[in-house]
C-alpha cells in the first residue's frame, strides 16, 4: 500500500448521446481507465466515474424522427454505451445521465451562484430562425458557403475546408439542416456567462495551476490574445434540456450542463454509496484531487469556460486536463465506406478487447498526438509482444513445473540479481504511468521481457530435462522465469487487466505492485492454460467488412420518405385553418432574379387584380416554362421587403428542394381568383 494515500475523482467526456461509441471513443476511455487502474493498485483511494451527455437540439430531432420521446432514447442509448465500455472492461464506479436529478439540482446552484454574484447577463440578440420549423437554430444546424474559402455545405460555426471560424450569419445562402428553408433573422433575448470577467484569473491558472498541458495552454494563448467573449448559455424552446429556473421558455444551452455532468455522476454515486462526502471532493479548498480526460475537440469548454464557471461558483477547478489527439486508422481519418469506422460493438464480436487496450497503450504518451490505429502493425505487434514475448515465457516454464515437479517452485531464487533488477524497474515504469507515458512504460516492460527470454534461452530448460540428476537446476531455472513473468504481468495489469486475471489464476496469488518486491518461492502454482491467443488477420478483415456491412444496414434501416424529412407539424383547429385564404392564380410573367441564386420574379393574374411574389424555385424551372401555367398561392400574407422589391404572397410548391420541387397546379376548369377550400 502508499504510505500517503491520495483521493482521486477521473472523468472521461461525457458521450454524446445520439450515437455508438466507437474506436475513437475508446482511446480516450482505455486511456483513463490504465491510469485509474494504475493509481487503485499503488493503493490510492479513485473514484471513476462518466455519464451520457443528454441534452441538446440533435437528442430532440432524433427522438422526433424516431418517433419515440427524448426520455426513451436517452435511456436505449445508454445502455448500448454501458454496455460497450464494459465490454472493454472500463472500470467506472458510475455511469449516469446528464438528463438527472442530480445534474439539474447543481446546474441550478452554478447558475444561481453565478447570477446572483453578477457574473450573468441579460441581452436581445439576433439569431438564424427556421420559419418552417419555428425554432432558433444551433450553429451546426445551419448551413451554406464558407464566407472566407466559399466552399460550399459548411457548418454555422467553422469550416472543415479552411478552418475558419465564423457566426453562422455570416454564411453566405445559408439553410436550416433541420428543414431545408431559409432561416430568418429573430431576435430574442439571452443570458450569457460573462467570460471576459474571468480572464485575468484564467490567464493565470491556465499557465500557473500545472492543470494544462503547456502545448494546450499555448493554444488557449489565442483565445486571450483576441480576447474573451462573453458565453451565450441560453437556448429557446423547443428544447431538450434543463428549463433556466425564473426564465420560462428558455434552457440551459447543453455546454452550460453537460460539464456539470461530471459533478452529478458523482453526487449520484455519493448518494448510492453513503460512504462519500461530496462536498470534500468539490469545495473550494478541496484537498482531493480532479482529473479529467478529454480529447482536443472540447478542449476550450474544459479550460476556459469550465474553470470559470467553477470559480464563479466557488467550486474547486481541476487539478490536470489531460488532452489528447484523435485517432486514426491506417493513417488516415477513420471512414465508414472503408469500413475503418469501427463502432466497439463491431470490435468486441471479432477480437479481444485487450488487444486494443495493449496497441493504444503501446502508442499513448502525455502529450495531444494523434494516435493511428494500423491495422497491420496491430496484428504483428500485439502478436510479437504479448503472444511471442510475454505469454511463451509463461508457457515455455510452467509444463516442466507442473510435470516434473507437482507445481511447485523452487524454495530459493536462483538468480536473485536478475530478479532484483526487474523488481527494481517498478520505480521508472511507476514514473510513466503516473505521467501517462504509456509507451514509454510499455517499452520498459517488453524490453525486460526480452531480457527474461534471453535467459531462459541461454539455460534452455528443455536441455535441462535431458541430463540426469538436474532436476534441482531444471526447476531453479524454470521458477524464474515464471518468477520473471509475474513481475512483467503485475506490471501490465493496468493494461490487461483480464490477462492478469487469468495469470492470477495460474499464479495462485493477486499481483499488487508492492507484492512483486520479493520472487515467490516454495509456492504451488496451478496447471497452465492458454492464456491469451494470437491475433489472426482473417479476424481483423472480417471487422473491417463487417464496419462496411453495418453502414449499409444503417443506411437500409434510415427511415425514408417525405414524413420522416419533414413531420407532420402541430395540429391546428379548423379556425386556424380559415384564416389562410389560399387562391388560384395565372402566372403572367415570369423572370430571374439575376442578384439572388434561387429566386424568380412572378406576375400572378388572381382574377382581376395582380400581384408580384418573389418564389425560390429557380432551381427546378425555366421561367419561360411558367408563364401561362396555373398555380395557388397564398393571398392574405402580409407583403414581405425584400432586397429585390415587394412580396405579395407566398406560391405553393412541394419537394425536398433543388431540382426536385414542383408547383401546385390546379386541374382544368379552375380560374384565376377562386378559392381553394
Amino acid at each position: 500500500m502508499a504510505t500517503d494515500p491520495r483521493r482521486m475523482l477521473v472523468t472521461c467526456a461525457l458521450p454524446y448521446a445520439n450515437g455508438s461509441i466507437h474506436l475513437g471513443h475508446m482511446l480516450e476511455h482505455i486511456q483513463a481507465d490504465i491510469w485509474v487502474r494504475y493509481q487503485r493498485m499503488r493503493g490510492h483511494q479513485v473514484h471513476f466515474v462518466c455519464a451520457d451527455d443528454a441534452h441538446g437540439t440533435p437528442i430532440m430531432l432524433k427522438a422526433q424522427q424516431m418517433g419515440i420521446s427524448p426520455e426513451e432514447m436517452i435511456a436505449v442509448v445508454s445502455q448500448e454505451h454501458q454496455g460497450d465500455f464494459a465490454g472493454f472492461n472500463i472500470s467506472f464506479d458510475n455511469y449516469h445521465s446528464t438528463h438527472s436529478d442530480e445534474n439539474r439540482e447543481l446546474a441550478g446552484v452554478i447558475y444561481g451562484r453565478l447570477k446572483e454574484s453578477g457574473k450573468i447577463k441579460i441581452r436581445t440578440i439576433s439569431q438564424l430562425f427556421d420559419p418552417e420549423k419555428s425554432m432558433f437554430l444551433p450553429d451546426r444546424f445551419v448551413k451554406g458557403t464558407c464566407p472566407k474559402c466559399k466552399s460550399p455545405d459548411q457548418y454555422g460555426d467553422n469550416c472543415d475546408s479552411c478552418g475558419a471560424t465564423y457566426s453562422p450569419t455570416e454564411l453566405i445562402d445559408p439553410k436550416s439542416a433541420v428543414s431545408g428553408a431559409t432561416p430568418v433573422m429573430k431576435d430574442s433575448e439571452h443570458y450569457f456567462f460573462d467570460l471576459p470577467q474571468f480572464e485575468a484569473w484564467l490567464a493565470d491558472w491556465v499557465r500557473g495551476s500545472g492543470a494544462i498541458q503547456e502545448e494546450m495552454a499555448n493554444k488557449m494563448q489565442e483565445w486571450f490574445e483576441s480576447g474573451l467573449q462573453q458565453w451565450d448559455i441560453t437556448r429557446d424552446a423547443p428544447y431538450f434540456g434543463f428549463e433556466i429556473p425564473g426564465a420560462p421558455g428558455k434552457y440551459f444551452y447543453v455546454w452550460l450542463d453537460a460539464p456539470i455532468g461530471y459533478m452529478a455522476s458523482f453526487k449520484n454515486l455519493c448518494n448510492k454509496r453513503g460512504d462519500i462526502d461530496f462536498d470534500s471532493y468539490w469545495k473550494a479548498d478541496s484537498d482531493a484531487e480532479l482529473y479529467h480526460f478529454i480529447g482536443k475537440d472540447i478542449a476550450y469548454f474544459h479550460c476556459l469556460f469550465w474553470p470559470a464557471m467553477l470559480e464563479g461558483a466557488n467550486f474547486r477547478k481541476p487539478t490536470k486536463v489531460n488532452v489528447h489527439g484523435y485517432v486514426t486508422v491506417n493513417g488516415a481519418k477513420m471512414s465508414k465506406s472503408k469500413g475503418t469506422f469501427i463502432k466497439a460493438s463491431t470490435y468486441l464480436k471479432h477480437l479481444d478487447p485487450e488487444c486494443l487496450r495493449y496497441y493504444y497503450a503501446a502508442k499513448l504518451n502525455s502529450r495531444i498526438d494523434d494516435l493511428d490505429l494500423n491495422l497491420e502493425d496491430f496484428v504483428s505487434r500485439v502478436n510479437a509482444d504479448v503472444v511471442n514475448k510475454l505469454v511463451n515465457l509463461a508457457s515455455r516454464n510452467a509444463g516442466f513445473i507442473a510435470k516434473r515437479f507437482d507445481g511447485k517452485l523452487a524454495a530459493t531464487c536462483a538468480e536473485p540479481a536478475l530478479y532484483a533488477e526487474f523488481a527494481n524497474a517498478s520505480a521508472s515504469i511507476a514514473e510513466a504511468y503516473e505521467a501517462r507515458e504509456f509507451s514509454r512504460a510499455i517499452r520498459e516492460i517488453m524490453a525486460l521481457a526480452d531480457k527474461a527470454n534471453r535467459y531462459v534461452d541461454d539455460k534452455a530448460p528443455w536441455v535441462i530435462a535431458k541430463q540426469e540428476g538436474a532436476d534441482a537446476e531444471l526447476q531453479a531455472v524454470c521458477s524464474v522465469g515464471i518468477n520473471l513473468f509475474r513481475v512483467l504481468m503485475a506490471y501490465l495489469k493496468p493494461v490487461m487487466p483480464q490477462l492478469a486475471e487469468r495469470a492470477e489464476a495460474f499464479l495462485g496469488e493477486t499481483l499488487t505492485w508492492d507484492g512483486i518486491a520479493a520472487p515467490l518461492v516454495d509456492h504451488g502454482v496451478a496447471p497452465f492454460k492458454a492464456l491469451f491467443s494470437r491475433i489472426e488477420s482473417a479476424k481483423v478483415d472480417a471487422m473491417v467488412e463487417a464496419s462496411k456491412e453495418d453502414l449499409a444496414k444503417e443506411q437500409s434501416k434510415k427511415p425514408a420518405g417525405p414524413l420522416v424529412d419533414d413531420p407532420i407539424s402541430e395540429t391546428i383547429t379548423y379556425d386556424d385553418f380559415a384564416k389562410i385564404d389560399l387562391r388560384v392564380a395565372l402566372i403572367k410573367k415570369a423572370e430571374a432574379v439575376p442578384e439572388a441564386e434561387k429566386l424568380l420574379k412572378l406576375q400572378l393574374d388572381i382574377g382581376g387584380e395582380t400581384r408580384q411574389v418573389f418564389a425560390g424555385i429557380k432551381s427546378a424551372y425555366n421561367p419561360e416554362d411558367l408563364e401561362g401555367k396555373l398555380t395557388v398561392m397564398v393571398a392574405n400574407l402580409a407583403p414581405r421587403k425584400m432586397r429585390f422589391g415587394m412580396s405579395e404572397g407566398m406560391v405553393l410548391a412541394a419537394g425536398p428542394g433543388g431540382k426536385d420541387l414542383w408547383i401546385l397546379e390546379p386541374q382544368e376548369g379552375a380560374q384565376p381568383g377562386m378559392r381553394v377550400k
